[in-house]
């Protein structure tokens, strides 16, 4: 591969305010992509806009909730006329899953987790979806999760979500391979990002107790699940499509 892989090409990427979502942002910019930076908190979303354009790539900053279809059109549609066509959509935003079984979680806590994780990608796909089909082809990456493989306590609306997410992808995948359009599930395992810090208080906390859950013995960093992105993105997977992708250090091996 010669050149930046994603040179000329311009990506979306939900929940791209912090985290895994900032992290694939800067990480597709660096490779060439003008990076439309959407989340539901507008300054942490400026912030990654204003990271990239730092470095000398090119961003757009906006205000999304992705549950929300009139949102979800909106910032396709700037998206769009600041970059042209979107060729690459990374699906990442997600709520906060309270801790409890399906007896302590509330309906409306409940239908907030699906609501933003499965109802949020579902929207986004069909913001996208008609000028990437006429543009030719694209890329679309749904963020998974190892609990979309297996189960954890207390999280059965965050493992159901992602379960669905990996499925989403699946079924798109089957729906427009042939318009050239590639759909695949990224699914990290215990990552470095705020959603741990309100999980377990602290890092140190995290990194004890949740590292030995994966054979690497340690938890993942943003940069690393943003790599993975990247080839999903790129030529680079170009014969991968209706697969989960699993980058969780070893957590679902045992």
């Amino acid at each position: 591969m010669t050149g930046p892989a994603l040179a000329g090409k311009a990506a979306m990427v939900t929940g791209a305010g912090n985290g895994i979502g900032r992290a694939i942002s800067t990480a597709f910019a660096a490779a060439g992509a003008a990076v439309a930076c959407l989340d539901i908190d507008p300054g942490a979303a400026e912030e990654t806009a204003r990271m990239i354009a730092a470095a000398g790539g090119r961003a757009l900053a906006r205000q999304c909730d992705v549950s929300i279809e009139t949102d979800t059109k909106a910032a396709a549609a700037a998206a769009q006329s600041a970059f042209g066509a979107i060729q690459i959509l990374v699906n990442a935003a997600a709520t906060v899953d309270p801790n409890g079984s399906v007896l302590e979680i509330a309906p409306a806590d409940w239908s907030r987790a699906f609501a933003v994780n499965v109802m949020g990608a579902y929207l986004m796909s069909r913001a996208v979806l008609p000028a990437m089909i006429e543009a030719g082809g694209g890329s679309i990456i749904h963020i998974g999760s190892q609990l979309g493989r297996v189960g954890a306590p207390g999280r059965p609306a965050y493992c159901a979500s992602k379960g669905a997410i990996i499925q989403l992808a699946k079924a798109m995948a089957i729906d427009h391979a042939a318009q050239n359009i590639r759909v695949n599930a990224l699914s990290p395992g215990a990552v470095e990002t705020g959603r741990l810090l309100r999980r377990y208080g602290n890092m140190e906390t995290a990194r004890r107790e949740a590292g030995p859950k994966h054979l690497l013995n340690r938890l993942g960093l943003p940069a690393e699940i943003a790599q993975a992105a990247l080839f999903l993105a790129s030529d680079a997977s170009s014969f991968m499509t209706g697969a989960d992708m699993l980058v969780d250090g070893g957590y679902t091996a045992i």
